[in-house]
């Protein structure tokens, strides 16, 4: 059995029916949390820019644009929904069993799956149990395929939201198709061939271009594998195939034989992430928060923050001084600071006003960051940290983090997800249409087409019956 015939058998032995309960209830939170955050960054500028470049092609209006009143190609609308679903690094991230993966994330592992999955169910009118369906065997064979890879991939610069996502995205849309093995062996090959994205991009538009990108090359690899276009044979572990070629090599027993056993969907399961930026900085941000809430710190009552911390948390929270909201979602000076002088770091801000604003400028003042050997030396499993907090009175506060909410120890109740969503839709949709989103979301599988839930992801426009 090799990698792509494990794939390949899985994709097509596997149906809504032998999803476990469990299964189906972590993939409908996975779709409201995606879909909630792709109308959140929707508004992001750019996911402007993108829907502008898609809107000088062809007419063919088949898929909505999320949060717009816009329709495209199911391709375009794939890249323009995938890319607002990354914009404000607002999505979930994929958890690992294994202590030698890289930070213990490995992908954004819904929006790309998501996006491509909307976009061609809403095309050929599949009901929402088929979406679901199809979502969560891409989703699936993402994360394991991200398990197996060697983690060079990761260290030596590819982003893999962009590289694997446009696997989990190839998979959904070869499921909806309905790709028969051959199809789908060479839809693999065609996607090998279009996978990329490096992380040269975090702090930048690119980043969350990346996840689009993924979404619309998934789909284009389908379909164009269905009309009979060739790739290469062994296209995931053969000489020249995805592994050996973006990673150097993989480990088998990572992905043949693992399909659906468990589903990583719910062991190790999925991060949904509390605040809209790098994962990395996420337990962090609890700690402090904590900080100055269990110990009423105001502002004024602070002298100087050191943060300790070792590589892993280090070299991707990059930037030491942020010039926009975007590299501020990588700046543990900016992080801390939101924490310290608005006891929140919400969508509200991570904006360039806030981010340049003399007041966090004078905060971030106040902010060290150090190497902590010790700290590195206890590994890369957990995402480690130590702050030290002086305060104007002289008392020092320290705190430790390697937790945080959304994570697997703490995960997001229904209320708080459903808070989440409630905040990031209300930047384009009213109440009542958010709850009527989420009651669809709710009861996603049993819709008659997904047409039924897109329809009410526009703004200004009244809800479909149903």
């Amino acid at each position: 059995m090799t990698a792509t015939r494990s794939v390949v058998d899985f994709v097509l032995g596997t149906s809504l029916d032998d999803l476990s309960p469990e299964v189906l209830a972590e993939g409908r939170r996975c779709v409201t949390d995606g879909i909630g955050v792709t109308l959140a960054g929707s508004t992001d500028r750019c996911s402007q820019i993108v829907r502008d470049e898609i809107g000088s092609h062809a007419p063919d209006a088949s898929a909505t644009i999320l949060g717009t009143s816009t329709r495209a190609t199911a391709p375009l609308a794939a890249r323009a929904n995938g890319t607002a679903g990354h914009a404000m690094d607002f999505d979930d991230t994929q958890l690992t069993s294994s202590p030698d993966r890289i930070f213990g994330l490995l992908t954004h592992p819904t929006v790309t799956p998501l996006t491509a999955g909307l976009a061609v169910a809403e095309r050929y009118d599949v009901s929402g149990a088929g979406f679901l369906e199809a979502f969560l065997v891409g989703f699936e064979v993402e994360c394991k395929m991200a398990e197996a890879i060697d983690p060079r991939h990761y260290g030596e610069g590819f982003h893999s939201t962009a590289t694997l996502g446009t696997y989990g995205a190839v998979v959904t849309a070869s499921k909806l198709l309905g790709l028969d093995a051959g199809q789908l062996e060479m839809a693999l090959g065609i996607a090998g061939s279009m996978a990329s994205g490096i992380r040269l991009g975090f702090g930048t538009m690119t980043k969350p271009l990346h996840a689009g990108r993924a979404a619309e090359n998934g789909i284009t690899a389908a379909e164009l594998a269905k009309r009979g276009f060739t790739s290469g044979h062994e296209p995931l572990e053969g000489t020249w195939g995805f592994f050996r070629v973006f990673g150097g090599g993989f480990e088998e027993d990572r992905l043949v034989g693992t399909l659906g056993q468990p589903h990583s969907i719910v062991d190790p399961g999925v991060s949904v992430k509390p605040y809209p930026s790098g994962s990395l900085g996420h337990p962090s941000m609890d700690a402090m928060l904590a900080l100055v809430t269990d110990n009423d710190v105001a502002p004024g009552d602070i002298d100087a923050i050191t943060f300790r911390a070792g590589n892993n948390i280090l070299k991707p929270l990059r930037y030491p001084r942020p010039r926009n909201e975007l590299e501020a979602k990588f700046c543990i000076p900016f992080i801390l600071s939101s924490i310290a002088l608005r006891r929140r770091a919400g969508i509200h801000e991570f904006t360039d006003e806030f981010v340049l604003s003399p007041e966090v400028a004078g905060m971030m003042d106040r902010v060290e960051v150090r190497f902590d050997e010790e700290i590195d030396a206890m590994g890369y499993d957990r995402m480690r940290s130590a702050i030290d907090v002086r305060l104007t009175d002289g008392r020092e506060l320290t705190t430790t983090a390697d937790t945080y909410r959304g994570g697997p120890e703490r995960p997001l109740t229904r209320d708080e997800l459903h808070g989440k969503f409630r905040e990031c839709a209300a930047l384009v949709l009213d109440d009542p249409a958010i709850d009527t989103a989420l009651d669809r979301l709710d009861r996603l599988e049993t819709l008659g087409s997904i047409s039924e839930l897109v329809n009410g992801l526009v703004p200004h426009q009244t809800a479909v019956a149903g």
